[in-house]
């Protein structure tokens, strides 16, 4: 009989147990993870590189309107600069990737790539379509929106010179060739074996934007809404958590003051569904739309009561009334 030595097995168990610290959460951080329960709305934000992505947005989406939130980014930005190191390339592109992890940590999204790689500053969309191999890359976004199966697509950008660099535009046009192919059976079909299905999402917007020195496509006529609102269940604004979130990109320089009060995003119909007060107008966002739905949507709310209303009310008790 073979003698194994336990000992290996039980550091590696220990170091594995210290890697995966589970988060520390407060009440508040709790019972907004139990109204998130609530809401089956989904929304996939698609962008270029690490810090395209619009930080308040998605902490806005996520933590206020509870949605599913995702970022997918066509590259991991090996081609930017790096202000924190000498690591160029793919290495550089290992630390974005831990950057937009950490950001997503906080805005509460989740993350999603490409195979595309960042080759540094293109002069055209179709420079960058050349070089990435548009159908390998656009397989790739149509396999992230079947499998998160999102009800509204934003993009950051447009597919034109407005984008301001070539890999920006492109991320807008495989966006807008993907909305179109992940609802048809006849586009990598390949894929169905892993588990997917055909999906169309509701809508396509693009997030105009108002970056300054002329590069201003925003418009009142746009439908707009207030993503700057409060937070009282986490003490913060959305402006506040999207500062702390973007600050995450440290290979960038990018420590982004904390912001509170009113603060607009503009938004511009693309395809499907046309919406003109909301961006997931038309869309259920509750446990209604499936068999047994209803019964789900009044379990959480009397997980929710016994939980937070039942230990308040004895610690209350406890403490001779005084909360």
């Amino acid at each position: 009989m073979k003698k194994f030595c336990l000992l290996p097995a039980i550091l590696l168990a220990a170091f594995a147990g210290i890697s995966q610290t589970p988060a520390s959460l407060s009440s508040s951080e709790i019972l907004l993870g139990l109204k998130k329960l609530k809401v089956t709305g989904s929304v996939l934000y698609v962008a270029a590189h690490p810090d395209d992505e619009n930080t308040r947005l998605l902490a806005y989406m996520s933590k206020e309107r509870l949605y599913r939130t995702g970022y997918l980014s066509m590259t991991r930005g090996d081609g930017g600069q790096n202000l924190i190191g000498d690591e160029q390339g793919i290495e550089l592109g290992l630390i974005r990737t831990q950057e937009l992890l950490a950001a997503r940590r906080i805005d509460g999204a989740e993350q999603f790539f490409t195979r595309a790689y960042d080759f540094g500053f293109s002069k055209s969309t179709d420079e960058a379509l050349k070089i990435w191999d548009k159908e390998k890359i656009l397989s790739d976004v149509v396999w992230v929106i079947r499998k998160f199966q999102p009800d509204v697509i934003i993009t950051r950008f447009p597919p034109d010179n407005r984008a301001g660099h070539g890999h920006h535009s492109a991320s807008a046009v495989l966006a807008q060739e993907a909305y179109i192919a992940a609802a048809d059976l006849n586009r990598f079909p390949e894929q169905f074996a892993y588990g997917v299905k055909p999906w169309k999402a509701k809508r396509i917007l693009w997030n105009t934007f108002n970056f300054g020195g002329g590069a201003n496509t925003t418009s009142e006529n746009q439908m707009r809404l207030d993503v700057g609102v409060f937070n009282p269940l986490l003490g913060k604004g959305y402006g506040e958590l999207a500062s702390e979130s973007r600050s995450q990109h440290k290979s960038q320089g990018f420590g982004v003051p904390r912001q509170r009060g009113q603060s607009f995003e503009y938004f511009t119909h693309v395809n499907g569904e046309t919406a003109t007060a909301d961006v997931m107008e038309g869309v259920e966002t509750s446990w209604i739309k499936f068999p047994g739905g209803e019964t789900i949507d009044l379990m959480i709310d009397q997980l929710v009561k016994k939980i937070f209303y039942h230990s308040s009310f004895s610690i209350s008790k406890r403490l001779g009334g005084i909360i």
